[in-house]
């Protein structure tokens, strides 16, 4: 037989186009239109249907980007339609290739009732089963002119502010029609066989099989009656549509989905109608498919929708009741997970699973991030004290160069917890469950012979817009069908326990998921940065200082409602594209302004306690919200500054000269650093006295800027591609090096350069008495475009691991490149350290905003290794902000010669956790003190409950089994070992045993990396 295939497949592809889809919807009666155009926001419901409406035509102009077009369609049904099926179909202006980035639209009844959102697959109304004669038709479209930006370079439509008044849409089709049903059913019959048959192998009969039955297919369908002529084209499918799937065959759980990311393309205000246009879809489905079985995540979500669209949300309360739509994820927001602070990381579960629990009734057990950029180690264990189980991702199968080993495997976190994990080999969390990506996802299975399952999450996502009843469809022909995967919609719980069950030994990966792709998100907006990590460490005084007022001071009250709120919105911007800097213009416009706020609401709760706390007086009070003694002032209490003893050793200078330029330099010494500044502003030297050891490398220079060109392959905001380092300029020309300060207290070398397209730095370098750490600040006025700023530390360190701080402890990583795994790590993420050492001698570097980090390693002549450790400072990418990071940065580090982890992370609570000095004469002592060096504490506060119970969250910070003691200042009646939501936990591997000993502590052994939550029950007052 000869081989027809390609010619075949051609003929199904321009049928399908041009004669059958075109067919599903027949005869066809225009709308009549009007429109009123909201000015500026988004206006209420109520506002939009009560609007004075204008004439309109098919053909009109809509839309500035980011404006709000409201749509009242009315019309007749056709006395000649009674008892046909008749849909309004309702084009704003679709590209079918982007459902989610461009305009969309949320359809109303007069009175007000959400009926369905609309994009460019789901552009249909249904008005009857069997319509009557006459029937008047009404329906309102509140439509918004949401830019299309994910295929557009730089540019202005970004922001509102600078996106102008051009209208982007024009209405291309307001109708009634018919629809055929059996026309849509031959449609889907065609697209699930065409979409498998392509699939197969070409030795494999069953291709053929199905080939052949669609060209009978075709030859059975009169293209001059697709309507009459469908039923037999349809019977010729019939056979092959029915041959049931393969003994063996991979089985697939198809969970409805619609990632929505919370911020990206659009704000945030978008992202609310977002919500409400794809929940209106999906809880229109369950009406009529009993089998669709939908889950979202993301407690913000829900929460926008309970409070701005409350008839939608007490439908989905309704299902999510019956069981068909199903809260997962159990976290605040999908957020990043490797800039997120260990705290907030803990608090994205606290509240996100707090809210399914008081609104559902529900305890998640699956933790869902489909699309965040990598996954810390700390996660595990998180995932495990959260109350969860299971955790699943789809992002890894982005990483450029390894392909990740498993889809089903345990996933073993720093401390050893380990979670069970899926990766669906689908490799999307978009799937339109089509027999090709089915297909793949059956072939891509790396668990063949072991596992027989995976996940499949199906639905239009990122912009939202969920599944479709194409989508629908297609599952249930693909239920049983030889060739394909076996397909069964049901709830992801019941995947994992499948899952589980059968695959109990499945293989362990052990630390980080590092994405190999999207590394320029540790470092694309900076203030973003910088905002969340002010409001973290802010929001941890605010607890502790609150807490202790509330214990010790009578009458104060802890700011419950205060805090929740704030940290919702701190959650809230940990999204995994507003943290990481891949939103539009518009989205960190409004975060810098939001941070703003936060720090002033925050500052005044810190304020609030501390002056209530400090008692009255002339003198001044020194509080030390770090988890670590600091200048005399105990950790977690406060002290007068007249009891402070000043640090034994002045700061001197000496003013030196150097060889390079004949210019002078700078000596600071303390008596524990020695440090040598040359006539270029830069460190030729800094020796620990105790040891004698010299930090920095033979010849090398630190605190040396570097800017390289930075415009990556893809996707700008994103990605730092290895080839940055191919080019790079060292700034070390001087504008002007002076001796900005000294005292007895401090001395300050500034050094200024002129660089680039106009940009200017100030690098201070401040030794202050009594430091054991050189401090660095770089006051930089930004104007590069498409280049990345580095901070480098040639450090004589023999090292060939770092350690970086993550979540509640630190991850190494290598130095060397032996493997392409190692290799692909060259931009990696650290917290508020990093640290590279030898044995008996290390030196860390500590930020007080920075994440994004490189470390390499370098044999010199001399047979010593240089290891240098480079900051990432500043970006600019062009897209999809154009004015990314341009402007005043002030960024703090500070090198730590000499520091062990313990030391590290001190000066690293140090550089984020500034003592502040109020007026007052009390000490305040300590509500809750740990000693033992390894035993950092992470949190005080009040519990949730409102009980007056002290909550404590610490962990073990060095990487080893640490013992210590907590002792409470205040009288103790109980203390119990909790789950992250404050709920009792049995002893056990996340449990310590822990109880009140004779003296009133409560003994404490943790096993490496783990994190403890201590609820303490003071004793009832006199």
């Amino acid at each position: 037989m000869h081989d027809d295939r390609n010619l075949v497949e051609q003929r199904l592809h321009r049928v399908l186009t041009e004669r059958i889809r075109p067919a599903v919807h027949g005869p066809a009666v225009p709308l009549a239109l009007e429109r009123w155009d909201a000015p500026g926001e988004p206006v209420p419901v109520a506002d939009g249907l009560a609007a004075s409406y204008r004439p309109s035509a098919v053909g009109d102009a809509w839309g500035p980007a980011w404006g709000t077009t409201w749509f009242r369609v009315t019309g007749l049904v056709p006395a000649e339609w009674a008892g046909r099926t008749v849909e309004a179909v309702l084009d704003l202006g679709f590209d079918r290739r982007m459902p989610g980035f461009q305009c969309e639209g949320l359809v109303y009844r007069p009175d007000g009732e959400a009926v369905k959102g609309l994009h460019p697959h789901n552009d249909w109304v249904r008005i009857a089963e069997a319509a009557a004669g006459g029937e008047r038709v009404e329906l309102l479209v509140e439509a918004a002119a949401n830019p299309i930006l994910n295929e557009q370079g730089p540019g202005p439509l970004g922001d509102r502010l600078t996106a102008g008044d051009d209208p982007l849409y024009r209405v291309t089709r307001m109708d009634l029609a018919v629809f055929e049903p059996e026309v849509w059913e031959l449609v889907q019959d065609l697209e699930v066989l065409g979409g498998l048959m392509t699939r197969l192998a070409l030795e494999d009969a069953r291709r053929w099989t199905i080939l052949r039955a669609v060209e009978g297919a075709l030859d059975a369908l009169d293209l001059d009656d697709v309507v009459r002529s469908a039923p037999a084209a349809r019977a010729a499918l019939a056979g092959v549509l029915a041959d049931p799937a393969h003994a063996s065959a991979h089985r697939v759980s198809a969970v409805g989905h619609a990632h929505i990311d919370s911020a990206w393309l659009w704000p945030l205000r978008e992202t609310v109608r977002k919500v409400a246009r794809t929940s209106a879809n999906v809880v229109a489905l369950m009406d009529d498919h009993p089998e669709f079985v939908f889950a979202m995540s993301q407690a913000q979500q829900l929460a926008w929708l309970k409070e701005h669209r409350p008839e939608v949300y007490a439908r989905v309360k309704k299902r999510v009741a019956d069981g068909s739509f199903v809260p997962v994820g159990g976290m605040w927001v999908e957020s990043d997970t490797n800039m997120v602070g260990g705290e907030a990381m803990a608090r994205q579960f606290v509240y996100g699973k707090r809210f399914f629990l008081e609104e559902f009734g529900i305890e998640t057990e699956e933790v869902w991030l489909p699309d965040s950029f990598g996954y810390t180690a700390a996660l595990p264990q998180l995932v495990r004290l959260s109350g969860s189980t299971w955790f699943l991702t789809q992002k890894i199968s982005w990483s450029q160069t390894n392909a990740f080993p498993h889809h089903t495997f345990w996933w073993e976190g720093i401390d050893g917890t380990r979670v069970f994990t899926h990766f669906p080999p689908v490799d999307t969390y978009n799937s339109d469950l089509g027999g090709e990506q089915l297909a793949h996802a059956a072939a891509n299975y790396r668990e063949k012979g072991r596992g027989s399952r995976s996940l499949v999450p199906f639905g239009f996502g990122d912009g939202g817009g969920g599944p479709t009843r194409e989508m629908l469809a297609r599952a249930r022909r693909l239920r049983d069908l030889e060739g394909s995967p076996r397909v069964e919609i049901e709830r992801p719980a019941a995947f994992f326990a499948k899952a589980a069950a059968e695959y109990e030994d499945a293989p362990v990966w052990v630390g980080e998921l590092y994405l190999e792709l999207h590394r320029g998100t540790y470092t694309s907006q900076a203030k973003t940065k910088q905002g969340n990590r002010r409001s973290e460490s802010l929001l941890r005084e605010a607890e502790l200082w609150a807490a202790t007022a509330a214990v010790r001071v009578p009458g104060y009250g802890y700011p419950h409602e205060r805090l929740d709120a704030i940290w919702k919105t701190v959650l809230l911007h940990q999204f995994h594209d507003i943290l990481p800097g891949s939103s539009i213009a518009w989205v960190h416009r409004e975060a810098r302004a939001t941070y703003a706020r936060l720090r002033e609401e925050l500052l005044a709760l810190v304020d609030e306690a501390q002056r209530a706390l400090a008692g009255g007086g002339a003198g001044t009070v020194v509080f030390n919200a770090a988890p670590h003694e600091r200048g005399g002032v105990p950790a977690g209490g406060a002290r007068p500054r007249a009891e402070l003893a000043p640090a034994a050793e002045p700061v001197t200078v000496e003013q030196v000269t150097v060889e390079q330029g004949g210019t002078g330099g700078f000596t600071l010494a303390n008596g524990l650093l020695r440090v040598v500044v040359d006539g270029r502003g830069l460190v030729v030297s800094v020796v620990e006295l105790a040891s004698g050891r010299e930090a920095i490398a033979p010849g090398g220079a630190g605190n040396l800027l570097q800017l390289h060109p930075d415009l990556p392959n893809l996707w700008d905001a994103w990605d730092v591609d290895s080839f940055y380092r191919h080019r790079v300029t060292d700034l070390v020309a001087v504008d002007e090096l002076t001796l900005e300060s000294a005292s007895p207290e401090a001395a300050t070398v500034a050094v200024t350069r002129s660089f680039g397209a106009g940009s200017r730095v100030t690098q201070r370098l401040t030794l202050r008495a009594g430091a054991r750490v050189l401090d660095a600040e770089a006051d930089v006025d930004w104007h590069e475009r498409e280049k990345i700023l580095k901070a480098a530390f040639p450090l004589d360190v023999k090292a060939d691991q770092s350690a970086a701080e993550t979540q509640f402890g630190h991850v190494h990583r290598p130095t060397h490149t032996n493997t392409s795994w190692e290799a692909a790590k060259f931009e990696i993420c650290a917290h508020r350290w990093l640290r590279v050492a030898e044995p008996g001698w290390g030196a860390a570097v500590v930020n007080d905003s920075t994440y994004g980090h490189d470390v390499t390693r370098e044999v010199r002549p001399d047979g010593g290794q240089t290891t240098t450790v480079r900051l990432s400072l500043l970006r600019a990418p062009r897209y999809p902000d154009p004015e990314t990071d341009q402007g005043g940065h002030l960024l703090r580090y500070a090198l730590a010669p000499g520091a062990s982890v313990v030391d590290a992370v001190s000066e690293g609570h140090r550089i984020n956790l500034p003592e502040r000095a109020v007026p007052g004469s009390a000490a305040v002592e300590p509500l809750v003190t740990v000693a033992g060096d390894g035993l950092v504490v992470a949190a005080v506060k009040l519990a949730d409950d409102r009980s007056g119970d002290v909550v404590v969250r610490l962990y073990e910070a060095t990487g080893g089994r640490s013992t210590g003691r907590l002792v409470a200042g205040f009288p103790l009646a109980a203390v119990a070992t909790t789950d992250l939501l404050e709920r009792p936990l049995a002893a056990g591997p996340l449990a310590p045993e822990c109880a009140i000993d004779a003296e009133g502590g409560v003994p404490l052994t943790l096993r490496p990396f783990q994190i403890v939550t201590l609820r303490l029950t003071p004793a009832a007052r006199d």
